[in-house]
């Protein structure tokens, strides 16, 4: 199955950025996002600092006072409407708001033109909720007994609890406290997730069904049944091993578990220009591919490779043209091989000269969040001219023959492929370059 991108032929609406949100491990603003990545801590300032959050977990309370600057009417509706959202729709509440700050857009817009996509994974279940109901049909010695369950245990469930954790909900959210009513979706693809909602609400505006819609994808692998989804996946580090993520090394052995929620608007641009709005980049095209041998065994470095051809020939882009890549950067031995031959293949010899970034190896594995936090990442790196360090790589994997960056001094170059795969053999990337008149 392929998804091409979406195609200019009879529709030359440009579509841009025009606002961004962050919740992450590295800082729930963009600002503090952004210098987390070009400053990071090391393991020892952080020992040396008693750092309390663990690894990959979000600066984020959950509490109204770490949202952004709000509106006091919305204030007060999220403030009443916490209850009813777990950690993942918190966090993709609180980016979206962000995003939506940053951009502007409310202060003079049409509601039925404004849209949201949401990226998500599958619905994280908290076993805690049911505590109260396994408790009541548990005798002394701890037995549980399924028959008491109907009568018994199921009164003493949260009536509300399946609101908590339905995977649309950011959306839902963000559109009713917003009042945006246009195309409303959310694409629970985990990894690929981000890439395809950018995908669709391209093509929502393309089809003029909306002027600009608010995007983004919200995850986690540190809530237990994720966690254990993720290991199954082998998305996140199976306990052996020494905790570090370290794509394309050759010492790599995994990713840690993490969270985080990233959001931008997404607006025609010819309505940005006439409202002055800050443009941080253009969307210049999408692709995703499903790649299954006959053998039933997933391909994803394969998924990957063709979802970057089409998107190279449709975006009109170059190899040698590209300013970096943002790497899925999973640091698993099977997947960075995977996606360093799927590069390799499209970029030829300008595999030498591109760039290559992973802002997973300093956020650890957010899940389908992780899509939306690597965009933001390298739109902040062409805001500010230059990127950030692949943290822990210094042992290249001959097998991986891409150019990891190590510090702060390159360049972001004018444009870049923002990459992302996923274990059952799907591949979705997005290109998006410096915005020109």
């Amino acid at each position: 199955m392929l998804q091409l991108p979406f195609s200019d032929a009879g529709n030359q609406r440009r579509i841009v950025v025009t606002g961004i949100g962050v919740v992450s491990a590295c800082g729930r603003t963009p600002a503090t996002f952004w210098k987390s990545l070009t400053h990071p801590l090391t393991q020892s300032s952080l020992a040396a600092e008693e750092q309390s959050i663990p690894s990959g977990a979000a600066d984020f309370s959950g509490r109204i006072d770490d949202f952004c600057e709000l509106p006091t009417a919305i204030r007060k509706s999220i403030q009443k409407a916490l209850k009813l959202m777990n950690r993942e729709t918190q966090m993709g509440v609180a980016a979206g708001q962000q995003a939506l700050l940053d951009s502007g857009l409310l202060q003079d817009f049409d509601p039925e033109r404004i849209g949201v996509c949401f990226g998500a994974e599958n619905a994280s279940v908290k076993p805690e909720d049911f505590l109260s109901g396994v408790q009541a049909c548990s005798d002394s010695n701890g037995s549980f007994d399924v028959e008491r369950w109907g009568e018994e245990g199921i009164p003493e469930v949260a009536p509300l609890w399946l609101l908590k954790c339905l995977p649309n909900m950011p959306a839902c959210h963000l559109a009713i406290l917003n009042d945006l009513r246009g195309p409303n979706n959310t694409i629970t693809q985990r990894d690929v997730a981000a890439n395809m909602a950018i995908a669709e609400a391209c093509r929502a505006i393309k089809d003029d069904d909306a002027d600009a819609m608010l995007v983004g994808a919200t995850g986690t692998t540190l809530s237990a049944f994720n966690l254990m989804h993720a290991r199954l996946e082998d998305e996140v580090f199976d306990g052996t091993g020494d905790a570090v993520c370290r794509p394309f090394d050759k010492r790599r052995n995994g990713s840690g578990p993490g969270e985080g929620a990233g959001v931008v608007v997404l607006e025609d641009a010819r309505a940005a220009l006439r409202r002055g709005a800050h443009i941080y980049g253009e969307i210049l095209g999408t692709a995703s591919t499903a790649r299954i041998g006959h053998d039933g065994a997933a391909a994803c470095g394969q998924a990957l490779s063709s979802a970057m051809q089409q998107l190279m020939t449709r975006a009109g882009l170059r190899p040698d043209s590209l300013g970096h890549i943002h790497a899925h950067g999973l640091g698993t031995l099977k997947s960075d091989i995977a996606e360093a031959r799927a590069i390799c293949q499209v970029l030829g010899e300008a595999v030498r000269t591109v760039p290559v970034v992973a802002v997973r190896s300093q956020l650890s594995n957010a899940g389908a969040g992780m899509g939306a936090l690597q965009l933001i990442a390298s739109l902040l790196a062409l805001r500010n001219g230059h990127l950030f360090p692949v943290l822990n790589f210094s042992e290249p994997d001959p097998e991986c023959p891409v150019e990891p960056v190590t510090s702060c001094d390159a360049v972001a170059g004018n444009s870049f492929l923002n990459l992302s795969m996923f274990g059952r053999g799907l591949a979705s990337c997005v290109a998006v370059g410096t915005f020109r008149e």
